[in-house]
């Protein structure tokens, strides 16, 4: 016997082997369709008996299997159901013929045999034969069942008849010697009538009767036999006789402790004895084998004594003792070449029964035995089944890396060198089967989780194996998605060496077969998850950006977003709390717009030891319609954190979730969704985006300036323009409003606010009349406009007399006229008043003074207008003010009328220009550069008394020292309006008129 049967169980001992097997040329699908059927009936209840018959099925069945039938009586065939087809009456002799052929393959061993003719119609169809059951065709069969349970009750007849007869031999009688096929030629010439041989004889026949008793449903008979069988043969050393009485004794306690099977089978009914509730407690190891009389036995089995039947039950093995006889049965089967088959199958059972005792330690033993059997030349199809089992067995007790590896070992001998046509497919199928025992799965998210399980060497191995067997299979598209798997979650276990071989055979495949995200499923429905490469590059961080300044929308004041008018007027409320920190930990405070490009930074880096270039890099959202920008970027080797923006336009408004990026990597598309990567940090990634609005763009007629008003930020400010003034000196500042969005500007507001605190301004710094601009209003996508705003400094400059060099301090000094500009270098400190330290530099430029402002405009339009958004684009001014004319003496002296005086005003320029001095009804007053002339004009005398008083109201919640400025501010405007002086520089076309 050299084909082992693999699904060989102890509790098969029990049943008898039926064949059943086509005759002539029947379909495959019927065959196995009427095989399925017959194979249904496994166990037949005997009738006018509380037995049960077991049967097992084979279609296929090597005839020098059937050789061992007297040694295990398992093995023998003592059944035939052949199945044939028949249409005509003309070909029945031929079909009768070749079954009566078909018998005499196991005619030797045969107990009874039928014959099923589907299509045979007419005459001989309606002849009651018992050995034959015609059906019209396959479909119209109905009473198949029935027919093989009559069949197997004939068997259980003859079953039953050799039982007895055996049974009841006299030991007068001469008992044959059973032998198993390679002992024939051994006992030529032996002496068969010592006492030796006799005694052999016994033992054997012992041995065969409990295993009819076994088969014919009789558990305690066997028994017994067993028991006596194994004393007879251990007295004359027949080993393998011995072995098999001995494995016989354990299969039938196994039947005893375990009805429901070692094989996963369907539950059985138990054998025709009953075991007594503490049966467990009594068998221990060690217990006594033989306890009964032999001659108890009666012809019809168990005695009615039931005294009788609880005392043959010890005669069953403790669950421990099955194993240490198992171990002694194989010990012997291992001394004969011969019986490898023998000792392989009942090394299996021996596994099967540790299984269920789960003692997977001493399987592992068994197991390790049967993987040294030798049993001579192999098939390459039969080494493939060994190993395959193994591995199964290995599963079973719960060794699963040693089932993988033998599961290895079956794929690789699916595609040995010996073999003409390598078996790829079934390769690669036997390789998926090893994933779980190696600790790996191909879903990428389960290598996100915690630390790394298995070995990463072998699984790295297997990998590459399944890459290569996918390839041989010519199926690209799986060798680019287990080549991105390995690089995914093996990163971290590649060399440098190792990383730069997998990516070129990465874009090698892909270059034939691109890599995607879409699942991949197999012939026998295994589905293979997409890969993302979120390692290629690693993100660290994701971070939404806001919109520039200008761009940012605001709410109008008093209007409620929905947000706020659903909000709850509770500080805390436990009900909707969870609810709340979710959506506060996700929703940002910032708002993007419909339209507008919005931007989320990434900071990523690159694991690999050499550049990777990363494209269509773009981001992943929902929400809204969103058109992503793909991008492309180069990451240096090993390059650390590296700041990548991706940006892209909302389509709609409503809230919009950026869920993750994709990437295209070595060929491979990948969509990164940010909560399979539990290691990025973010702010959030929920944001709201508003109705388009419309977007200003201004530029000015005033160079640009590098200072930025404080305390305002260069981000706040679309533009900063600046200029040089002299104090009481206007200039003109063209700025030009240009819609370039494509929503149309339906409103539009402009305000300005000084910045500079410390500098008391006189008059409006900056002025400007919308009228012109409203007229346009609504600008158009595409249209401009022009804003003229006036720019007029007049500032104090008292307290500037130490600018004055060489000059009286005699009289009054007045320098309350409002002028200013940048200090030029004529004019210097006395030296006096320098500074020692190093600062000197400072000092000279002490008396220049700054006016800073911000225009701000309020824009809006489109449907952001109608929920209430606006934008404001905001102009920082900055003006470098000069001191233009200083009065450094101011007396009177009468004139010939009383009501008038001549005003003497001592001038003096500290400008490095020219400049002429006017007045009302005067001559001009020409003063060169740091000259100081007297000037005389006659006026009416002021009368302060006539200006108007405060109320008393407003007197008593007014600051006195405010009271005063404004009574000094207003004596000082009609001193002004009288006077009617100004100056202008020729050579600037520069001019400041105080009136």
């Amino acid at each position: 016997m050299s084909v082992p049967d693999y699904m060989q169980c102890a509790e098969d001992h029990q049943s008898v082997l039926v064949v059943v097997q086509p005759v002539g040329n029947v379909p495959e699908e019927q065959f196995f369709k009427i095989y399925k059927r017959i194979a249904s009936v496994s166990q037949v209840s005997i009738r006018d008996s509380q037995r049960l018959l077991y049967i097992r099925y084979r279609h296929h069945y090597l005839s020098e299997n059937n050789e061992w039938g007297d040694f295990q009586t398992h093995r023998k065939v003592v059944g035939l159901v052949a199945i044939t087809t028949c249409s005509d009456s003309k070909e029945w002799p031929l079909t009768a013929e070749h079954f009566h052929t078909q018998k005499e393959v196991y005619g030797s061993t045969l107990y009874d045999s039928r014959l099923l003719v589907f299509g045979l119609q007419g005459e001989i169809a309606e002849q009651q034969r018992t050995d034959v059951a015609f059906y019209p065709d396959f479909e119209d069969c109905s009473d198949v069942e029935k027919k093989v349970e009559d069949f197997v009750e004939s068997i259980f007849i003859v079953l039953e008849s050799k039982r007895l007869d055996r049974a009841t031999d006299k030991s007068g009688d001469k008992i044959p010697l059973l032998c198993v096929p390679f002992e024939k030629k051994d006992f030529v010439g032996l002496d068969t009538d010592s006492r030796h041989y006799k005694k052999r004889c016994q033992g054997r026949m012992r041995k065969h009767v409990g295993d009819l008793c076994l088969q014919a449903g009789m558990l305690q008979d066997a028994l017994v036999h067993y028991h006596m069988a194994v004393e007879l043969l251990r007295g004359v050393n027949d080993f393998l006789w011995l072995g098999a009485a001995l494995e016989g004794l354990c299969s039938a306690s196994v039947i005893f402790h375990y009805p429901g099977g070692t094989a996963g089978r369907t539950l059985r009914h138990k054998a025709n004895i009953s075991q007594p509730a503490d049966a467990g407690k009594r068998h221990r190891p060690g217990a006594q084998e033989v306890l009964i009389d032999p001659g108890a036995l009666t012809a019809n089995g168990i005695s009615a004594d039931t005294s009788a039947e609880i005392g043959r039950a010890k005669n069953c093995l403790s669950p421990e003792d099955i194993i240490e006889k198992y171990k002694e049965a194989i010990s012997y089967y291992g001394k004969y070449k011969n019986a490898g088959v023998i000792e392989l199958e009942a090394c299996v059972k021996a596994v099967r029964v540790l299984a269920i005792q789960k003692r997977a330690r001493e399987a592992s033993e068994f197991l390790q035995n049967a993987v040294y059997i030798n049993l001579g030349q192999l098939s390459e199809e039969e080494k493939i089944q060994r190993y395959s089992i193994l591995s199964e067995l290995y599963e079973l007790i719960g060794f699963r890396r040693k089932s993988a590896f033998f599961k290895r070992v079956a794929a690789m001998q699916c595609v040995a060198p010996t073999i003409p046509e390598p078996g790829w497919r079934a390769c690669y199928k036997l390789l998926l089967e090893t994933l779980p025992g190696y600790s790996l799965s191909l879903d990428p998210k389960d290598f996100s989780k915690g630390t790394h399980r298995g070995w990463a060497a072998v699984q790295m191995r297997l990998l590459h194996e399944l890459v290569y067997a996918s390839r041989r299979m010519g199926n690209p598209g799986l060798s680019v998605r287990h080549l991105s798997f390995l690089l995914q979650t093996m990163l971290d276990f590649l060399s440098d060496q190792e990383k730069k071989e997998v990516t070129q055979s990465l874009e090698n495949y892909t270059s034939k077969c691109p890599g995607g995200m879409e699942v991949i499923t197999l012939p026998d429905g295994l589905k293979l998850p997409p890969v993302p490469f979120t390692k290629l590059p690693i993100v660290r961080s994701v971070k939404l950006l806001n919109l520039p300044v200008s761009l940012r929308p605001h709410k109008v004041k008093g209007l409620l977003g929905p947000n706020v008018s659903t909000a709850s007027p509770f500080i805390y409320s436990p009900i909707v709390m969870h609810n709340r920190g979710e959506e506060r930990c996700k929703k940002i405070d910032f708002q993007w717009v419909q339209g507008d490009v919005c931007e989320v930074q990434l900071m990523v880096y690159n694991p690999m030891p050499y550049e990777l270039r990363v494209e269509n890099v773009g981001l992943l959202t929902s929400g809204v319609e969103f058109e992503s920008l793909p991008a492309g970027l180069s990451l240096p080797a090993e390059s650390g954190l590296y700041p990548v923006t991706l940006v892209g336009v909302p389509r709609t408004s409503g809230n919009i979730s950026v869920n993750g990026y994709q990437t295209s990597v070595f060929g491979v598309t990948s969509d990164c969704l940010l909560e399979g990567l539990p290691g990025v940090k973010t702010e959030g990634c929920l944001v709201e985006v508003i109705p388009s609005l419309p977007r200003l763009q201004l530029s000015t007629s005033l160079p640009r300036s590098a200072h930025t008003p404080q305390p305002m930020s260069k981000e706040e400010l679309s533009s900063a323009v600046s200029v040089q003034l002299f104090n009481g000196e206007g200039q003109q500042m063209t700025i030009t409003l240009e819609n370039i969005g494509s929503e149309d500007i339906e409103s539009l507001e402009l305000t300005s606010k000084n910045v500079t605190t410390k500098e008391k301004v006189f008059g409006d710094f900056l002025s400007w009349d919308l009228a012109e601009v409203a007229s346009h209003i609504p600008l158009k996508p595409g249209q401009a406009v022009t804003l003229a705003v006036n720019v007029n400094v007049k500032l104090d400059f008292s307290g500037q007399e130490s600018l004055l060099q060489d000059l009286n301090d005699d009289g009054i000094s007045v320098t309350g006229l409002p002028i200013s500009s940048p200090l030029r270098q004529v004019l210097k400190p006395r030296p006096e008043s320098k500074p020692v330290s190093g600062e000197s530099g400072k000092g000279e430029y002490s008396h220049i003074k700054t006016l800073e402002a911000v225009l701000s405009f309020k824009y809006s339009g489109g449907a952001g207008k109608v929920e209430g958004y606006y934008r404001e684009l905001s102009v920082g001014v900055h003006v470098d003010v000069e001191p233009s004319v200083f009065f450094t003496r101011v007396s009177t002296l009468p004139a010939t009328s009383t009501r008038q005086c001549h005003l003497l005003l001592d001038i003096f320029n500290p400008t490095e220009h020219e400049l002429t001095v006017s007045a009302k009804n005067n001559q001009d007053l020409v003063l060169h550069a740091s000259e100081c002339q007297r000037m005389a004009i006659q006026v009416d005398k002021f009368d302060f008394e006539s200006l108007p008083m405060p109320n008393q109201e407003t007197i008593h919640f007014t600051n006195p020292k405010q009271l005063e400025e404004e009574r000094q501010h207003a004596q000082g405007c009609q001193i002004n309006s009288k006077l009617g002086i100004c100056w202008s520089i020729i050579s600037f076309s520069a001019r400041s008129t105080f009136a």
